[in-house]
C-alpha cells in the first residue's frame, strides 16, 4: 500500500512539472508573436500581399560624423574682482548681484575723515615750504649782489645758496606728501574697472574692510569663452584657430566658436589639457554653466530604422520583417536613438540604430497610420 501511494505522490509532482513546463513553452511563443496572425486582422490568404496593404520602411545606411564630446565650465574671457587698499568702513553700496554696470561707475564709498584731514595737513606743509623757499631765494640773490661788491665772504654767500636748494626739496617733498594723500583718498571711492555685469557683492554698509579684501566681482558677459578638458590622444585634431561646434546644456542648443587657447600642459591626474573656445555669446550664457565641445572625428556608417517600426515585447526588441511577402518577426538589437540635434541629418530623425538582426535594403513593417 505503501509503494503504491508514494508511487501516486512521483506521478502527481511530474505531471505538474510537465503542465508547467508547458505553460512556459506556450508563454514564450506567446511573447515572440507565434500564437498570433503576423498582421492583426489578416488572414493566410491576405498575407501574400502584405507590402501593399500595411506601410513599411527600408533599412537604410546612413552616413553621420563622429563626434566625441569633452566635457567643460563657460567662463567670462574678462573677470575682475575688487578689493580694497585701505583700513576703512563702508559708508555707501551701489551694487547688487546681476547689476550691470559702466566702467567708471561709483561701486563703493569708504569713510574717509582721516584722510581728509591729512590731506589738510600736507597742503599746509607745502605752503609753509613754499613760504621758506620764497625767502631762502630772496636771501640768495641779496647776498649774490652783496658778493660782487666783497660786502659778504663767499662763505655766507654759499650757505644762502644751501639753503634755497633745502627750501626747494621741502617743497618738492611736501608736494610729492600731497600726491600721495590724494592717492588714497581716490581709493576711498571704488569705480568699476570694466563695463559689465557683477557677480556677487561681499560688503554691506557698516562693515570694516582690510587692504587686499574682495569686494566684488564682475565679468565681460559679451565676451565668454568654454574651458574644456580633453582627453591627450585628440590633440592632434585641434588646432589654435578652429571652428568648432559648442553645446551649453542650460540653453538645450549649440552653438559655433574658435578655439582661442591650447594650454601646452597635460593634467597628469586625468591625462587631459586644457582648451579654451571663444565666439558670439548667445542669451541667457552665464559664467560657470555646464558646456560640451564637440570635436569632430570623421564620418561613420550607420544602419538605421524608424523608431516606429520598433516594438517591445518583454525585455526584447521585435520588429516585422518583410520576406517573400509575408511577414516574419526577428529580435533586433538597438544602439542610438537619433533626435532632433543639430548634427544629424534630416532624413535620420526618428529613426534608431540597429547594431544587429537586419540588413541594408530590407523591409520592416510600420504601424497602420504611420
Amino acid at each position: 500500500m505503501r509503494g503504491i501511494n508514494g508511487l501516486a505522490r512521483w506521478s502527481g509532482r511530474v505531471a505538474v512539472l510537465l503542465v508547467f513546463a508547458a505553460g512556459v513553452v506556450l508563454l514564450i511563443l506567446w511573447l515572440a508573436g507565434r500564437l498570433s496572425p503576423k498582421v492583426p486582422g489578416g488572414a493566410p490568404s491576405q498575407q501574400a500581399d502584405v507590402a501593399k496593404t500595411f506601410p513599411t520602411a527600408t533599412v537604410r545606411r546612413f552616413s553621420l560624423r563622429r563626434i566625441e564630446s569633452a566635457v567643460g565650465t563657460i567662463r567670462a574671457v574678462h573677470e575682475t574682482s575688487i578689493g580694497s587698499k585701505l583700513l576703512a568702513r563702508v559708508t555707501q553700496i551701489n551694487l547688487t548681484a546681476g547689476q550691470k554696470v559702466e566702467r567708471g561707475d561709483v561701486l563703493v564709498r569708504l569713510d574717509d575723515t582721516d584722510l581728509r584731514a591729512k590731506l589738510e595737513q600736507a597742503n599746509a606743509a607745502v605752503a609753509s615750504a613754499d613760504a621758506t623757499r620764497v625767502q631762502a631765494a630772496a636771501d640768495e640773490k641779496r647776498y649774490a649782489s652783496l658778493l660782487s661788491s666783497r660786502a659778504v665772504s663767499q662763505q655766507e654767500y654759499d650757505k644762502a645758496v644751501a639753503a634755497l636748494r633745502t627750501a626747494n626739496a621741502n617743497v618738492a617733498r611736501d608736494r610729492a606728501a600731497v600726491n600721495e594723500v590724494e592717492a588714497m583718498l581716490d581709493w576711498a571711492t571704488v569705480r568699476s574697472p570694466i563695463s559689465g555685469t557683477v557677480i556677487d557683492k561681499r560688503v554691506d554698509v557698516g562693515d570694516m574692510v582690510t587692504p587686499g579684501q574682495l569686494l566684488a566681482t564682475l565679468y565681460d558677459p559679451q565676451q565668454m569663452q568654454l574651458i574644456a578638458s580633453v582627453r591627450e590622444s585628440l590633440r592632434n585634431q585641434l588646432q589654435v584657430g578652429q571652428h568648432i561646434g559648442v553645446c551649453v546644456e542650460g540653453l538645450k542648443g549649440q552653438c559655433g566658436g574658435k578655439i582661442s587657447e591650447i594650454v601646452p600642459e597635460a593634467q597628469s591626474a586625468s591625462r587631459t589639457f586644457q582648451v579654451k573656445v571663444t565666439g558670439p555669446c548667445p542669451a541667457g550664457v552665464y559664467t560657470g554653466m555646464f558646456g560640451r565641445l564637440q570635436i569632430p572625428l570623421g564620418e561613420e556608417s550607420v544602419l538605421a530604422i524608424p523608431r516606429a517600426a520598433v516594438q517591445e515585447v518583454g525585455q526584447l526588441m521585435m520588429v516585422d520583417v518583410v520576406e517573400n511577402g509575408h511577414p516574419s518577426r526577428r529580435a533586433i538589437r538597438l544602439g542610438r536613438t537619433f533626435g532632433d540635434d543639430a548634427d544629424v541629418p534630416p532624413d535620420l530623425r526618428d529613426h534608431v540604430e540597429v547594431l544587429s538582426g537586419l540588413h541594408e535594403g530590407e523591409q520592416v513593417l510600420l504601424p497602420a497610420g504611420a
